[in-house]
């Protein structure tokens, strides 16, 4: 049945509910039964499904399995609804693209002033946050967001949107990352399948059933949107058949620290887990309190460790690499190599581990910066094959779909996976060369000693890495480049190296040298990847330990995943430093750190490995 909510009734659903009275509404008018159309493997844009004027539209509120806001009762969630009329007026089913959000409502303040302030020592208790005021909700009723309307419904799909806990006209408590983020959109998607109850109002009794729904649900969404359609298929729910996560962040300890260092998304210096969660805070005022009370300042404020940067129970309850088992749904993933805001790594750590499980997955990356879905014929696919059924043969489309270095983002090249399978690791060594440059080669070359470089926050990377001549950095670059380097996978760096203090930032950062300053570099011109690690955390990311000044340690790390192609004329840099202005805290500067160039190596995942790396270094032939 048609239902209206008293402070909302659309012309259309009076003209559907009149039509209805007398038959079949598109008999009425005399037209076919409208129904998904598809060609080439792709739902097409049908003309009844297109004019937005007779799309329906409602809101509701979906029962959850949980109060997290501690008010005795169960929180519902606000959802909205955007179909086709045919869904009412011809009874016709239709699979759904869901999207969820914490931002629909609206933000807090985004000043620096609401940051935590990263100029203070290492080891020490940072100065007290101060908190912004409260959000103002926006929006109005019953649409939560028009995002991928237009995509969506008018090629044959029901779009839903729905607020997740703690903000807009949702219920419960923020959580960033907490349980109750998976199970929110578990209980809309239940409720979309018939397993769950909606409600005309967020306390009445009213059902509302989800009638028109095949109990096939896709979900996509970037960035904290991208986030939750990963968290919802982490619960197993059935009739979740697709995600297409863009730029999720699949680990808040990933986005806030790094190898057991405190590490800030690029942009946001200061901010951390807490700032976010006043940041999406928009729900009931009444509740507000009690939320901050429980979830920020005990639970957060107990857990999450601005002092050590350690890995602990806390962050593992926030990494979703954690929750993969009961995980069915095909993932398209999408990322972007050169998002130093929700950086790779986030993408590939999930997409590595659903391979091994045998989830079907494929993936999209491009060289820009965070965001940038998958071109639409991807998406298509994806979906079409999913939610509609339709054998496309999706499955056995390339595995991967990189956007080089040149392409328009709808261009992406086709890989048979990522890493590309042809990529081997190929060790670099180290040879002296400060407080100028160093240089590296695939062979090792002994008893070159060490070399000591000394820590200054007020110099930037960029700097840095132009610099003819520094203390605050060691440079070793290859060989000029002959012929272009393909990179495929995640850079490694192991490292022997002693401090001055118990404690000291280490970042890492692979170049391409000489720097471009044209006004229209590429994002991907000087910057290959870049990486960041806690030398007290040498043995383990949960556990770290005071450094004795002068006694070297050992460890290993991983950079940021990239596949990039290193033009001809270019030489490789690997550049080591202290701390990095723009991601890491500012410890007073002075702090000292000597590297043992005989044990420090990086390993770079070269397609065509090392032969190929040896013949891009030789003098190209005439007609090359």
């Amino acid at each position: 049945m048609m239902f209206c909510l008293r402070s909302y009734c659309s012309p259309l659903a009076l003209i559907v509910i009149v039509a209805s009275a007398f038959g079949n509404f598109e008999a009425a008018v005399g037209a076919e039964p409208a129904v998904p159309v598809f060609k080439h493997g792709e739902a097409q844009i049908v003309k009844a499904f297109e004019d937005p004027d007779y799309w329906i539209r409602n809101d509701l509120w979906v029962e959850t399995e949980f109060d997290s806001d501690g008010d005795d009762k169960l929180d519902r969630m606000h959802v909205s609804v955007t179909r086709p009329r045919q869904t009412e007026s011809e009874g016709l089913k239709l699979p759904v693209v869901y999207v969820s959000s914490p931002y629909f409502a609206g933000t807090g303040a985004q000043g620096k002033e609401f940051f935590w302030d990263p100029r203070h020592e290492l080891g020490e208790s940072p100065p007290k946050r101060e908190h912004f005021p409260a959000v103002e909700r926006k929006g109005t009723r019953p649409i939560i967001s028009k995002s991928h309307l237009k995509e969506w419904v008018s090629r044959g799909y029901i779009v839903v949107h729905s607020s997740s806990p703690g903000t807009g006209l949702s219920q419960g408590c923020p959580t960033v990352g907490g349980d109750n983020e998976s199970l929110a959109p578990k209980a809309v998607i239940d409720w979309l399948c018939g397993r769950a109850k909606g409600f005309t109002t967020p306390t009445g009794n009213q059902n509302v059933v989800a009638d028109w729904c095949t109990g096939k649900v896709g979900m996509t969404g970037t960035s904290y949107n991208g986030t939750i359609p990963l968290a919802a298929a982490t619960t197993g729910v059935d009739g979740l058949e697709a995600i297409i996560p863009i730029a999720p962040n699949t680990s808040y300890y990933h986005y806030y620290r790094s190898n057991g260092l405190i590490r800030h998304p690029f942009g946001y210096l200061g901010e951390d887990i807490d700032y976010l969660y006043d940041y999406i805070h928009s729900g009931n005022e009444a509740q507000r309190d009690h939320c901050d009370c429980e979830v920020r300042d005990k639970e957060m404020a107990d857990g999450f460790d601005r002092v050590t940067g350690d890995y602990n129970d806390f962050w593992a309850g926030r990494d979703y690499l954690n929750d993969l088992e009961p995980l069915k749904a095909a993932v398209l993933m999408a990322h972007a190599f050169n998002d130093w805001n929700v950086v790779p790594e986030h993408s590939v750590r999930i997409l590595e581990a659903l391979k091994a499980k045998g989830v079907p997955t494929q993936a999209f990356f491009h060289q820009g910066g965070h965001g940038g879905p998958p071109p639409m014929k991807m998406m298509n696919r994806w979906f079409t094959r999913y939610l509609h059924g339709v054998e496309n043969d999706v499955e056995n489309d390339p595995r991967a779909w990189i956007v080089r270095e040149s392409d328009a983002r709808d261009k992406p090249t086709p890989y048979s996976d990522y890493p590309n399978p042809s990529a081997s690791p190929v060790t670099f060594y180290l040879r002296a060369g400060a407080p100028e440059q160093g240089t590296m080669a695939t062979t090792p070359n002994p008893n070159q000693g060490t070399e000591t470089l000394v820590d200054n926050f007020s110099f930037s990377g960029e700097a840095l890495a132009r610099a003819e001549w520094t203390k605050h950095r060691l440079i070793y670059l290859s060989e000029t480049l002959q012929k272009p380097v393909h990179l495929s996978g995640t850079p490694s760096i192991s490292i022997r190296l002693s401090s001055s203090k118990p404690a000291a930032n280490l970042s890492v950062w692979l170049v391409s040298l000489p720097w471009t300053e044209a006004k229209k570099a590429r994002i991907t011109d000087n910057i290959i990847t870049r990486g960041w690690a806690d030398p007290q955390n040498y043995q383990s990311i949960r556990e770290s330990e005071p450094l004795e000044p002068g006694r070297f340690y050992e460890m290993t790390f991983n950079l940021q995943p990239d596949d990039q192609v290193i033009p001809k004329g270019q030489q490789i840099g690997l550049m080591i430093f202290s701390s990095d202005r723009d991601f890491t805290l500012h410890p007073t500067p002075g702090t000292l750190l000597t590297v043992d160039l005989d044990k420090t190596s990086i390993t770079l995942p070269i397609v065509g490995g090392e032969p190929l790396l040896r013949d891009a270094f030789l003098p190209s032939k005439k007609g090359d």
